[in-house]
């Protein structure tokens, strides 16, 4: 696929590396020469200087026959003329901006063909926003995704010592709680994946992926670890964008949030946007003694999501010293995240990783509605749905069990109108329903995308 990036900031260059990988032709639009001259550096790719919102770029950058545009400057401004320019001038097919005011998405019709052209919109900080509310609400893992419109739940956690299911076969997760609708599709020990059965006794300390009907999700992972107690008060050092919305989110659900923000003009002005219920304080992260007076030893959750990767790596080491409970950090170099996750920090979040699960429904190929990145990168869980006919469709009319999947790949749900049937091999796939597969392997997502792509004879 030929993708155009607008934008050689954070946020372009993780989409670049990360999509240059999968054997993309990637061309970057950017103003700073450095900037692209660091990119053709590091990664195979075409660099462009000028203005994304220029047709003269767009021509050097060869938009005529590109299959995309992902538009991730700094500025909302360029993204979106970017996009209009792609569909107006040079009919790109596929145009995704990413955009930071909140007020754009609430007006679509700037965005349709009469508007600025854009096919979808991505957000980092309202991505991270509720990755990290997610973690909350399961305080037991490592990483939450919800899938088929947040009806189905994909988590990623470790079973603890005194969870029910340690030292027990897969198979007793059923028989121990018979009304709870989950499945585990893939376990890693000490680092490396295991190849799993009915049979497979989990081990403390095993990292397993859950999947589980959304409204079973709390019961299915309590058998696993039930080592959290329910959280209630988290204190969130940094008030820029993505820790203001943090506070609010967890606040209109009832939790307990101070806020730390280190600049007096902003505390003001948080003081004056965020609920009244959220506690903002003038300070600095690091500031043992301000952590002290606040008692951190009370707090079930600290998170670190100022823009210093140092900064929220320093102050979560000391937050987790002085006795709070979990904590979590933002950290946007994906060396210090791989060094410090699973540490005394317990979950490293990198906003590229979140960013690109949003894009990524966007560049796969076959009507792939959701798609998500775990284990930092390695694995993916797509949501494909099944087209077609037995005659057109590989997997149309066939049990589970006999698909033709990559090794190591496997179906966690399928969801059917009002049904969401997992952990059962027998289910034949119908027309229209939504299939979660999770892959061990990006370079075996192309396998999956072609199992459910419809012969041609089908249109």
């Amino acid at each position: 696929m030929k993708i155009l990036i607008v934008g050689a900031g954070r946020v372009g260059t993780s989409v670049a590396e990360n999509l240059v990988s999968e054997h993309n032709d990637i061309t970057v639009i950017d103003p700073e020469p450095s900037r692209l001259s660091d990119l053709q550096e590091r990664f195979d790719l075409r660099g462009v200087v000028g203005d994304g919102s220029q047709v003269s770029a767009m021509e050097r950058a060869g938009a005529e026959d590109a299959d995309m545009i992902i538009a991730c400057a700094a500025s909302d401004a360029v993204n979106l003329v970017a996009c209009k320019i792609a569909r107006q001038v040079f009919n790109v097919p596929r145009r995704v901006a990413r955009i930071r005011s909140s007020e754009i998405p609430a007006m679509p019709e700037l965005l349709g063909e009469n508007g600025f052209c854009v096919d979808a919109l991505i957000s980092p900080e309202s991505s991270v926003t509720d990755y990290l509310t997610k973690l909350v609400e399961f305080p037991e893992a490592l990483q939450v995704v919800d899938m088929a419109q947040g009806r189905v739940s994909v988590i990623t956690m470790r079973v603890s010592l005194d969870g029910f299911m340690a030292n027990h076969p897969l198979k007793d997760l059923r028989a121990m709680n018979p009304d709870v609708n989950a499945k585990v599709v893939d376990i890693m020990r000490l680092g490396r994946a295991i190849t799993i059965s009915p049979e497979t006794i989990l081990r403390p300390g095993d990292e397993l992926l859950l999947i589980a009907d959304t409204i079973h999700a709390h019961q299915a992972v309590h058998q696993m670890n039930r080592s959290k107690d329910q959280v209630r008060r988290v204190m969130i050092a940094g008030g820029g964008n993505i820790g203001a919305r943090v506070a609010r989110n967890l606040a209109s659900e009832g939790y307990n949030v101070r806020l730390i923000e280190q600049s007096m003009e902003r505390c003001e002005e948080l003081a004056t946007t965020l609920p009244g219920d959220v506690l903002v304080l003038h300070g600095n992260g690091t500031d043992e003694s301000l952590l002290e007076r606040e008692n951190i030893e009370e707090m079930d959750t600290w998170m670190a999501l100022t823009s210093d990767d140092e900064d929220n790596i320093m102050s979560s080491l000391m937050a987790k010293r002085m006795g709070a409970q979990r904590v979590i950090a933002l950290i946007n170099r994906q060396a210090y995240g791989e060094l410090m996750q699973g540490s005394h920090i317990d979950i490293a979040i990198s906003p590229s990783q979140a960013t690109m699960s949003e894009l990524l429904r966007y560049v796969r190929r076959g009507d792939i509605v959701g798609a998500h990145r775990l284990r930092g990168g390695l694995a993916e869980v797509l949501e494909l749905v099944a087209h077609g006919d037995k005659k057109s469709s590989k997997v149309i009319g066939k049990r589970i069990s006999d698909l033709d999947l990559p090794k190591g790949a496997s179906i966690g749900a399928v969801v059917r109108e009002h049904n969401i049937m997992i952990s059962d091999p027998d289910v034949v796939i119908e027309p229209e329903d939504h299939v979660i597969v999770f892959v061990p392997s990006r370079d075996q997502v192309r396998q999956v995308e072609k199992l459910f792509q419809v012969s041609a004879s089908f249109f």
